[in-house]
């Protein structure tokens, strides 16, 4: 059964792509794609590899979005995200610090840069820029194609690192609830989904660490698809939310999956890949109750005993308790503890108690948190 299976998402998915290829040569062909963006996803990593992830697609003009915008305006502006043009097999050069480095676009138009550094990197700041540029003419009059990637590298000192998930963690979505969550992701816009009340405060308080120095970095770990990382990198920057890599997923047909990768394989997988590129210190996880965030990061504190040193679980259904409450005593048997949290004033509260923020920071939590329940910044 398996094998036929198998064999039917293979050939599913080469119909798929035949598809894709016709798409796009009768749009070429029809002058319909008028330009091409390459878009970095922000990447992250050390002295010794640097990762950079990202897409080249047919500009769909989805523009910025403002508080005032229809929700027929924001409709559209999603369907624009999930109905994108992919362009494969097109290279990409990266320059970094003076080096360059090529990669192709696979079958759905991403391309991967693993850079190992041919000299010592310059650690000028938290924040590196890496140009990328189209090689390829896909177009008539395309002009020149180019982009500017982001990659975090570990500079100065940092206390801890935290892996946060995004849906119900930082902002209700009701993923627990189908219907809900797609009414939420379509309707609305980056302005008009605003996070939980306080959430802002409390991870600027956690990037500030003990030294108030915005060094402990973030790492967004989501089962989202990519196509939203738009989306979600202009909700983070709107609510001042720190800045790091967005790490979602592909959900589109593969050869041997109707739906690409699962959930808890895939924020497994981010976290491992996390974990293994920054070894020098601990790391917090921040998830909700609503999927299976407590049994993921237990399977993380298996795997890399003695790297987890917190969980904090947002409590986003009573039914979920009991589940939560098995995972807590079996991560306590391992020596982590995990704190299920009606708000950010309870898990500030935590940190704040073992030494891991401010106490100045604490107040502006709770103002924040004050300020964000009134409905403004």
């Amino acid at each position: 059964m398996s094998e036929k299976r198998n064999i039917f998402l293979s050939v599913l998915y080469e119909i798929k792509l035949g598809f894709n290829q016709v798409i796009l040569w009768l749009a070429i062909k029809l002058g319909l794609v008028k330009s091409i963006l390459i878009i970095p996803f922000e990447g992250f990593g050390n002295d010794k590899e640097i990762l950079l992830v990202g897409r080249v697609i047919r500009d769909n003009r989805i523009g910025t979005s403002t508080p005032n915008d229809s929700i027929w305006k924001n409709i559209g502006r999603m369907q624009r995200r999930f109905m994108s043009t992919v362009i494969p097999n097109v290279q990409v050069k990266a320059v970094f610090q003076g080096n360059e480095y090529f990669a192709k676009t696979d079958e759905e138009g991403y391309f991967e840069f693993k850079i190992h550094p041919k000299k010592p990197i310059h650690l000028g700041n938290r924040w590196q820029k890496i140009d990328l540029t189209l090689m390829d003419q896909v177009i008539k009059n395309q002009g020149e194609v180019n982009a500017l990637g982001d990659v975090f590298l570990p500079v100065g000192t940092i206390e801890y690192g935290i892996i946060s998930d995004v849906d119900d963690t930082i902002i209700p979505t009701g993923a627990m609830r189908l219907l809900e969550m797609l009414k939420t992701t379509f309707a609305k816009n980056a302005f008009t989904r605003v996070p939980f009340a306080g959430v802002a405060a409390f991870y600027k308080a956690l990037q500030n660490g003990t030294d108030g120095v915005e060094s402990n970095p973030f790492f967004y770990v989501s089962s989202s698809p990519w196509n939203l990382y738009d989306f979600l990198h202009e909700l983070l920057s709107i609510h001042y939310l720190p800045k790091g890599p967005l790490m979602l997923r592909d959900i589109g047909l593969s050869r041997t999956e109707l739906i690409s990768g699962s959930h808890s394989e895939h924020k497994l997988k981010q976290i491992r890949q996390i974990l293994s590129t920054y070894l020098n210190f601990p790391f917090m996880l921040i998830g909700d109750s609503g999927q299976d965030d407590p049994k993921i990061y237990l399977q993380v504190v298996k795997e890399f005993p003695g790297r987890i040193m917190m969980i904090f679980i947002r409590d986003v259904h009573p039914s979920r308790h009991a589940f939560v409450e098995e995972v807590k005593v079996e991560l306590k048997e391992l020596g982590v503890n995990m704190l299920l949290v009606k708000n950010s004033i309870e898990a500030s509260q935590y940190a704040l108690e073992r030494g891991w923020i401010l106490p100045e920071d604490m107040k502006e939590i709770i103002e924040g948190k004050i300020q964000d329940e009134k409905g403004g910044k």
